[in-house]
């Protein structure tokens, strides 16, 4: 097990099963304590927790729903109860549906954006009350399509380049906190939610390798060992920035 987040406590929302799961771990294996957020898969945050126990590290299974205020607020009281401050906030759920503008409808769009925007504002503000002095470290995941919307995604893709400037604003704002807030871009992940969208062996899914230069497709913990360099000390002096993970693909 490495040490370079020994101590620190991190909370990893969305982390029952694919991005979320391998951040949630990959933290762990660097020392962190982690609370495992899930919003309905108990069993997939159960075997998260056990997969970083099994491993020799520490961690909790809290439910929430981002979108909800008070389960917010009960997340991070739940972690903290646990393990006493936090230090590092993932904000990884969120939800994807693609479709044409002519299915665009004020219910998908809320559901879209509540999750994806307001479960980002809602998790780094309730964040807040709980890192200690010396600061703490927010990374939001966002995606390229925010710069880099393909066609079908335009609520989706929104939502992201909103996550995109919520952490330019934030970087700002909580600066003076010693609080950084950075965000990753994932490309297309092999992840049991791509496999859930029928994506698996599609050609859209080869239409994406095609066009990625490193020729292949996202690993969940690509991703995780991105949010380890963010979350840690050895990026102390980044803040404000948005780490794509494409292998290439803009």
């Amino acid at each position: 097990m490495n040490s370079n987040l020994k101590g620190k406590v991190a909370v990893v929302t969305g982390a029952s099963k694919g991005i979320g799961a391998a951040i949630a771990k990959k933290l762990a294996s660097h020392g962190a304590l982690v609370a495992v957020n899930y919003a309905s898969d108990k069993t997939g945050a159960d075997k998260t927790v056990n997969d970083i126990q099994a491993d020799g590290g520490r961690a909790i299974a809290i439910q929430g729903n981002v979108a909800n205020a008070e389960d917010v607020a009960r997340i991070f009281k739940s972690a903290a109860e646990k393990f006493g401050k936090v230090d590092i906030l993932v904000n990884n759920a969120g939800i994807y549906n693609f479709g044409p503008l002519e299915d665009v409808s004020a219910e998908e769009f809320y559901h879209q954006y509540n999750v994806n925007v307001l479960g980002t504002l809602l998790a780094a503000k309730e964040a807040l009350k709980y890192f200690p002095a010396e600061g703490g470290s927010i990374i939001n995941l966002s995606s390229v399509v925010s710069t880099g919307p393909m066609p079908n995604t335009s609520i989706y893709s929104s939502t992201k380049g909103a996550v995109d400037t919520i952490t330019k604003a934030l970087a700002v704002e909580l600066a003076p906190r010693k609080i950084r807030v950075n965000a990753i871009a994932p490309g297309l992940t092999e992840t049991e939610g791509l496999d859930a969208a029928g994506m698996k062996g599609s050609e859209f899914e080869q239409g994406i390798i095609a066009a990625t230069p490193l020729a292949r497709m996202g690993q969940p913990d690509d991703i995780a060992r991105v949010a380890v360099f963010l979350a840690s000390d050895d990026a102390a002096w980044v803040t404000g920035e948005k780490v794509t993970a494409s292998g290439g693909l803009r």
